[in-house]
């Protein structure tokens, strides 16, 4: 695996990324756009309490195997709205699925908890997601306290006036197959999970309280807040079946767990989504999994860690 100069989701080939942030810093959403036709799509949620939209379509065995775009918002439920502007931002593309009726936009979503970090009420909606699709670029992906991350928290087993903000963090590699050919593989993360962020590599707590197992379960035992989640969204341009790509949003599950401790609680909605392209070399699937999972727990670990975190 090779890094880039553009080490970010937006390092992938036909991929553009764009943020809406409120002016308070405290709330935003983030919305991931691919090529005109469309993204091969799955997903996984392994939490407890997610919230979300257009989750069934990304089953495998469901009809639409592509989708226009994602959207990971703050505001919980509420932010979901912000999938609808980016609807009619893509719908005034001219871009959606085609129906008798005329073309839809799927726009899977899915939302984190900030509500009480965002204390003036403020919540993505519809414009706010308009607004992001239309900065959307192909520019490294702006990380930290942004879009979906403004609100992001860690640790919050030790009550949320203890809780360590995070945000939004980003990581890509290319990949060389022994042909020569050159497949890409990104993961964008918005970490807001009840545990502690560790970076695998060297065990450190870059965000969060890093208390023994125990202690942490004992707080967990009379833990009242239950309001946590973090998103997962991967690219490629690798081409999958909605098959491939579930299978490998279990693979980004694998490197949340890594990187969040403890993770996938009933507190926590934590949830994946992984799309192509398709317009890369195949790759095998192991070979993918492997870098589906190294790209996951950085970009989470760059949640916790970037610049203006």
């Amino acid at each position: 695996m090779l890094t880039t100069e553009n080490d970010t989701l937006s390092a992938v080939p036909g991929i553009r990324v764009g943020h809406w942030t409120d002016p308070s810093g405290c709330t935003g959403c983030t919305v991931i756009l691919g090529p005109v036709e469309g993204m091969t799509a799955s997903g996984l949620v392994l939490g407890g309490g997610p919230a979300s939209r257009e989750l069934a379509l990304l089953d495998p065995a469901r009809m639409v195997q592509r989708i226009d775009a994602l959207v990971l918002t703050g505001g919980s439920a509420f932010g979901l709205a912000a999938a609808d502007g980016v609807m009619r931002w893509l719908h005034a593309q001219g871009r959606g699925f085609e129906t008798m009726g005329g073309r839809v936009p799927l726009v899977p979503a899915a939302a984190i908890f900030d509500l009480l970090v965002s204390t003036r009420g403020v919540r993505p909606d519809a414009d706010s997601g308009r607004l992001a699709a239309a900065a959307a670029s192909d520019a490294p992906v702006a990380q930290g306290r942004v879009g979906a991350g403004a609100g992001a928290t860690a640790g919050s087993y030790l009550g949320l006036g203890r809780a360590v903000r995070t945000g939004l963090g980003s990581f890509a590699t290319r990949f060389v197959t022994d042909s020569g050919n050159v497949a890409w593989v990104g993961a964008l993360a918005v970490a807001n999970p009840v545990g502690d962020i560790v970076d695998p590599d060297t065990g450190r707590v870059v965000a969060g309280h890093g208390l023994p197992a125990a202690e942490v379960a004992a707080c967990i035992e009379g833990y009242v807040a239950q309001q946590n989640t973090t998103l997962i969204a991967v690219a490629t341009d690798v081409p999958l079946t909605k098959g491939e790509a579930a299978g490998l949003a279990a693979s980004a599950h694998a490197g949340l767990a890594r990187g969040v401790r403890p993770s996938h609680t009933p507190f926590d909605g934590d949830t994946v989504f992984v799309v192509s392209t398709g317009t890369g070399p195949s790759v095998s699937t192991g070979a993918l999994a492997v870098m589906v999972q190294e790209t996951a727990v950085r970009a989470v670990v760059r949640a916790a860690s970037a610049e203006g975190s």
